[in-house]
């Protein structure tokens, strides 16, 4: 019974870690769509996220990680592709921000796991079955609620917020390829350092003068809070089985949506609602089907 008690109370907390990790990623969003408002640019930014980040990452990094490492070319060009593909998604984010809504930018980011599990078919041989299939047609009726492509409250940034939900859809796919061969810390300083040395002359190119102790305590906070998150997130899982925290990174649209109506009165349309939860149900089901005995179908 103790050793029961233990368990869960670990689970517990693995729990309590999601939600924090989940808000600190919503936190950094929020600081975003605040600085961009205030006339800082999306390169600017996106600097800040990934130096701030790298920065804390090589202080925190355990060097046994990086001993005896030796990487072969296969896994040197995923690396590439994975920062790329980060890095992209991260600029694409941080332009939309201006344009849109928190909650909308959420609700079309959690159609990731459904295009990974579209594109996990060709890329990684899985199979799926008529469930996964309805869901990830049913996720893409999510999405089209929320875009509205042929609608009059269309809005150009939200393709790229499709091509956020894309990018990280292979981000993930990639990771899943490189775990197990690569240290999740070698895969963090590489991430991290193509970000910083690509998005140093753009910034330079870009830079926006930055005044009051508010704007430049955001405009640090960006990579603390992104850095933050991910650290929590990955505790998170020595603690609970991912089939029992995943549920719970839907609280990043609730967040999300708190966040656009507290700092920019900004409340979502019947329309994203609707949408949003269409694509949280879609999410569930893979999620569902994935953990039921038998595997995914």
């Amino acid at each position: 019974m103790e050793a029961l008690a233990g368990r869960q109370d670990r689970a517990g907390l693995g729990m309590v870690m999601m939600l924090a990790a989940w808000f600190m990623f919503a936190c950094t969003d929020s600081s975003v769509k605040w600085l961009v408002l205030g006339g800082l640019g999306a390169f600017q930014l996106a600097f800040a996220r990934y130096g701030v980040a790298l920065i804390l990452s090589v202080i925190s990094m355990r060097h046994r990680a990086f001993r005896g490492t030796r990487l072969t070319p296969r896994q040197i060009r995923l690396l590439l592709l994975r920062a790329v593909l980060l890095v992209t998604s991260t600029i694409s984010n941080f332009v939309a921000l201006r344009y849109l809504s928190l909650t909308m930018t959420a609700a079309i980011m959690f159609s990731s796991p459904i295009i990974v599990s579209a594109l996990a078919v060709p890329l990684l041989g899985e199979k799926i079955g008529p469930w996964r299939w309805f869901a990830i047609g049913l996720g893409f009726v999510g999405v089209l609620c929320v875009v509205r492509p042929f609608g009059a409250g269309f809005h150009w940034a939200s393709a790229l917020i499709v091509y956020n939900a894309t990018a990280l859809a292979l981000f993930s796919i990639i990771t899943r390829k490189l775990s197990g061969e690569v240290a999740t810390q070698v895969m963090q300083i590489w991430a991290g350092a193509m970000g910083t040395l690509v998005l140093l002359p753009l910034a330079i190119w870009s830079w926006q003068p930055i005044s009051g102790t508010l704007t430049w305590a955001l405009y640090l906070a960006i990579g603390a809070f992104a850095w933050t998150g991910h650290e929590i997130f990955a505790r998170a899982h020595r603690y609970a089985d991912v089939s029992l925290l995943m549920p719970f990174s839907y609280s990043y649209l609730v967040y999300m949506a708190g966040a656009g109506w507290l700092l920019f009165g900004a409340l979502p349309d019947g329309m994203t609602l609707v949408g949003a939860g269409i694509i949280v149900v879609s999410g569930l089901i893979i999620w569902w089907r994935e953990n039921r005995p038998g595997g995914a179908t």
